[in-house]
């Protein structure tokens, strides 16, 4: 298939703009979905365009309901329902511990990498009423749905509720034609790991506890996605995708 609709929600920078891109290069159109970085959503439109596809930005809080309506109508009006959507909006773990953190935080990481992937996914799959062809939703989780790590107890909580929204969803909407699948990336060079990203020594020190003895590049989840999103993907659903370079394997290690 050519020229599909794809909305990538996160799209302003790290992974979810190298997905847009990549999609771009598959020539589909490519709804920009962004928080707040307009400069960054302009270059991952740039980007997609560069790539061969077509794009245009919009901003959307995945948190807010009504933000959510609103961004699937405009790409609705400007195109047609959304065949792919990755869920790539997040937020990274405070670091807080438990007996520290406010209901605040506790709230508004929730709110945003779990609650935001189910008004995203009802917006989509509503969008698209009773069609039955083939469609795609794409979660960008985290080993760490799993993998849990102290202070991180939001972050993980609102993962591993993404690892059971997905597999339902899968169930759901297997005979209409969708698959929902999750990708689990783990040390990944984002904005969201900004130090390891900028300081060569501090990412070393990291990627020794890796077992291919390096970080991921957006681009290696960006090329998952756009196999799970593909016709070759079609019999792969409720799948969680680990792409860590081996991290999540090393857990008992020493215990």
């Amino acid at each position: 298939m050519v020229n599909r609709v794809v909305a990538v929600t996160g799209a302003e920078s790290g992974i979810g703009a190298a997905c847009a891109a990549a999609f771009g290069a598959e020539k589909d159109r490519v709804a920009v979905l962004f928080f707040r970085d307009q400069t960054g959503a302009a270059a991952t439109v740039a980007a997609v365009k560069a790539a061969g596809g077509d794009a245009f930005p919009q901003q959307c809080d995945v948190a807010d309901e009504a933000s959510v309506a609103a961004a699937f109508e405009a790409i609705e009006q400007r195109w047609e329902p959304a065949e792919i959507l990755v869920n790539s909006a997040g937020l990274n773990m405070s670091g807080i511990e438990v007996r520290d953190m406010s209901l605040a935080q506790w709230r508004r990481l929730l709110d945003t990498d779990l609650t935001g992937a189910f008004l995203t996914a009802r917006r989509f799959l509503t969008g698209r009423g009773s069609a039955t062809g083939a469609a795609s939703i794409i979660e960008i989780s985290s080993i760490h749905a799993y993998a849990v790590r102290a202070g991180g107890a939001d972050y993980c909580a609102a993962k591993g509720g993404l690892s059971n929204l997905i597999e339902t969803l899968a169930i759901e909407e297997a005979a209409r034609g969708v698959t929902i699948n999750a990708i689990e990336p783990g040390m990944i060079l984002t904005p969201m790991n900004e130090r390891a990203e900028q300081d060569p020594v501090y990412r070393r020190t990291l990627e020794q506890n890796i077992p291919v003895q390096r970080a991921g590049r957006p681009s290696e989840v960006a090329d998952l996605a756009v196999f799970l999103a593909s016709d070759k993907a079609r019999y792969i659903t409720g799948a969680r995708i680990a792409i860590d370079g081996g991290l999540s394997l090393l857990q008992a290690l020493g215990a």
